[in-house]
């Protein structure tokens, strides 16, 4: 590594676009908000309850839902700790895609909002706090990320070489990662009934497409590092994707009796859930071993 690679690693991202403090402040309140309710849904999903905002058959369900979003909330705190746009993008733009489509789903699925469907007293409040919380985050999320493209970007930024590239070994594992989570978060989104019985455990329209997001929010995530190529870019989606990893194998687990292993779908569950923690946890050796300092967590 030569010193001006050296010196740029230390310094973390200096050429850039400036993040907006906007970003920062949405990705910290989403963070909380996040790890509260990420946590009631897991925690509930784990005694056997399905305490989603919507009706659902079982409980693994909502609490998939509640662990990716408890899993993520730990990076987006970290976000403040990023210097520029470049730095942050892999883990927000995902973020945006989670508040507008989660949003999207309980609108279109309006009917099976427990509020509708006559769950519950605090599961019907629950259900129109969530739509409304979502609606005016997903709103914030897109106005954020315009003000964000809207902030000029130095020339240096496309010429800037990458200080801590991918190894040339991963990038076929990473693309073959983030292509199947991406490809199954479309066909859950977009054809919730000819994907959705392929799901290894029972699911109705609203958990397939609800799932869906979270899919295709890695999947964007992944390949994004993938385009990055610069492991000090994506040092906060590295934070991250252990974490939902993490978090999802222990619902899973919880919940074994109820998913098919044996299947296609079960099998590839557990190599897309393997892939993703070992991609974070790969991903934050190399970047230690390189000697980049952890100024984004």
């Amino acid at each position: 590594m030569s010193g001006t690679e050296k010196q740029a690693l230390d310094a973390g991202t200096p050429d850039g676009r400036e993040l907006s403090p906007a970003v920062v402040i949405l990705s910290s309140v989403v963070g909380g908000i996040s790890l509260t309710v990420g946590a009631l849904l897991a925690v509930t999903s784990l005694t056997g309850h399905a305490a989603g905002a919507w009706v659902s058959p079982e409980a693994l369900s909502p609490g998939l839902v509640g662990a990716a979003m408890a899993g993520v909330a730990p990076a987006l705190f970290t976000l403040g700790k990023a210097r520029v746009w470049e730095e942050a993008r892999t883990l927000v733009l995902p973020l945006v895609i989670v508040l507008v489509g989660l949003f999207a789903v309980s609108l279109l699925n309006g009917g099976s909002l427990q509020a509708v469907h006559g769950g519950p007293l605090f599961l019907a409040l629950f259900s129109l706090g969530w739509v409304a919380t979502l609606g005016l985050l997903a709103l914030a999320a897109v106005v954020c990320l315009v003000a964000q493209y809207r902030r000029p970007a130095p020339p240096s930024v496309a010429e800037r070489p990458r200080v801590a590239p991918v190894p040339g070994w991963s990038k076929p594992l990473l693309a073959v990662l983030g292509s199947g989570w991406l490809g199954i978060g479309a066909g859950l989104l977009a054809l919730p009934a000819f994907w959705g019985p392929l799901v290894p455990w029972t699911v109705n329209r609203a958990d397939a497409q609800g799932l869906g997001v979270w899919a295709l929010a890695l999947g964007v995530g992944v390949l994004g590092s993938l385009a990055e190529d610069d492991l000090a870019r994506i040092r906060p989606a590295l934070t991250a994707v252990p974490a939902v990893a993490l978090a999802t194998a222990v619902v899973l687990a919880v919940h074994a009796r109820a998913v098919d292993w044996t299947s296609g779908p079960g099998i590839s569950l557990i190599a897309l859930v393997t892939g993703l923690l070992a991609t974070g946890v790969s991903g934050r050796l190399l970047l230690s071993k390189a000697g980049v300092a952890g100024e984004t967590g």
